[in-house]
Order: structure tokens, then C-alpha cells, then sequence
């Protein structure tokens, strides 16, 4: 989403052209680890397609769209949910450095248990009655944002024998159009499981592979009330946060 030069369309329109990313930082679509990528990868070199008039014209999400509580995921129902309370904040930036202001951040996670409230989750483990495990807030002036909720369970998956998925928060962020949506998932600090998770460790660059893990901020913490991690998203460049192709496959 960082842009470095504006050209004029045909009719003088001032379109954005944005610098190519960084792809080294990212997993590469074909991970055999990550088995359901074999299937999913595709066969043929990805082409590079410009932008276009859509990169600008297109809807965009104001802020009277998000309601009160849609950054609260712990007070969107009647009840508390089970769990740890946490607050996950950060700042989104691009790749000079600069905050991204009011661009959407939505996120969704399992529940303490390590459930999703998905039709396709079905290991035994109980839904929460308070709990849906999806939030949204837009980023500030400063490019700041904030969500309350609880720390998500580990869960079985099938991606080879006796596999878990470490703790994670997914996370989705819309630029200045509908058509520019990033995927990247947050982990926990020394989370066991991080070092056994194909996902995880499908992005090659170790350092790269950190910026997906969140900082324990204390200073951040509501006393008697939440512990607090914070996790900054850099959208390009060398401090990059490694991103999704958009079709994860574990929920």
C-alpha cells in the first residue's frame, strides 16, 4: 500500500503507483509442510498485473459502519467469555515508516478452548456461548489500533500426525480500497508450538518469521483486569510483516 510516484491516467486522473513488495519476506505459495498448499499452489509463474482505475474508485468502509463494541470482542454478548482477558494493540505502518491512518483492521481467532464458531470446526471442544471471535476497528491518525479479548486456545489440526496450531490471532487489513486486503496471523511469545507449526515456520527468513510474533506490554495491561500484547504491521519494505496469499486453509 506504500506508493512512491502518481502518474496521470488518460482523463488526468492522479492514479497511485505502488513500489513491488518485498517477496522474500512471505511464504512462497508452495510450502509441502504446509500440505494443503500442494493442492492449492499454482502451477504456472504468478503475472504481475498494475494498477488500475478500481485501486481508487472503489467502495471504502467508514467509520459509521463499525459499531461500539466491535473492537471489544469480550462485551459483544449479554455474558463474559471464558478465558484470559488480553488487549492486542499496535501501530500499522508502511514501508517508509509512515502510520497508515483509518485503514480497517479485523480479526478472528479461536476461542479459549481452541475452537472457531465455524460450521466446519468440529473437534470436541465446547463453543462459548459469549464469544464469536471476531472484531474490527479502524487505525487512528497515529495508525494506531486496539481490541480486547482472550487468548485463543491451541488447537488439532490435520496437516500430519498429532499436529497442533500454536495460540494465533488472524488478521485482515484493508488499505485505501476493498481490492488491497493483507492476511497475516499474530503468535505468542514463547508459544512450544510455534517452532512445530508448518505455518509459522513456512515463512524462510527467521527474522521475518518474528515480526509475526507479538511483544508482551506490560505497560500496556489493565490492572486486575487484562494482560496486553502489542504487535506493529509494517505493510512492505525490509521490516515487512510476512503476509498470507489469502487462502489459509485452517480456519
Amino acid at each position: 500500500m506504500t506508493h512512491d510516484t502518481v502518474h496521470q491516467a488518460g482523463g488526468g486522473l492522479p492514479l497511485p503507483r505502488y513500489r513491488r513488495d518485498d517477496v522474500d519476506a512471505h511464504p512462497p505459495l508452495l510450502s509441502p509442510g504446509y500440505r494443503s498448499t500442494v493442492a492449492r499452489a499454482p502451477r504456472r509463474p504468478p503475472a504481475h498485473l498494475p494498477q488500475r482505475l478500481t485501486e481508487i474508485t472503489g467502495p471504502l468502509l467508514g467509520a459509521g459502519r463499525l459499531g461500539d463494541l466491535d473492537h471489544d470482542l469480550t462485551r459483544q454478548h449479554d455474558g463474559e467469555p471464558q478465558g484470559q482477558r488480553i488487549v492486542v494493540h499496535g501501530r500499522v505502518r508502511d514501508g517508509d515508516g509512515r502510520p497508515v491512518a483509518h485503514t480497517l483492521v479485523e480479526i478472528w481467532q479461536a476461542n479459549a478452548a481452541g475452537r472457531y464458531r465455524h460450521a466446519s470446526d468440529t473437534w470436541p471442544a465446547p463453543l462459548d456461548p459469549h464469544f464469536d471471535g471476531v472484531g474490527r476497528a479502524l487505525t487512528d491518525e497515529h495508525g494506531r489500533y486496539r481490541f480486547v479479548t482472550v487468548r485463543p486456545g491451541a488447537y488439532p489440526w490435520h496437516n500430519h500426525d498429532n499436529a497442533w496450531r500454536p495460540a494465533h490471532i488472524h488478521f485482515s487489513l484493508f488499505g485505501r480500497a476493498f481490492t488491497q486486503r493483507l492476511v497475516t496471523q499474530m503468535y505468542f511469545p514463547d508459544d512450544p508450538l510455534f517452532a512445530r507449526d508448518p505455518i509459522a515456520q513456512s515463512v524462510r527468513d527467521p527474522a521475518a518469521r518474528q515480526r509475526m510474533v507479538a511483544r508482551y506490554d506490560h505497560a500496556a495491561t489493565m490492572p486486575e483486569w487484562a494482560l496486553a500484547y502489542e504487535f506493529d504491521i509494517v505493510l512492505r519494505g525490509r521490516e515487512g510483516t510476512p503476509f498470507e496469499d489469502g487462502a489459509d486453509g485452517d480456519g
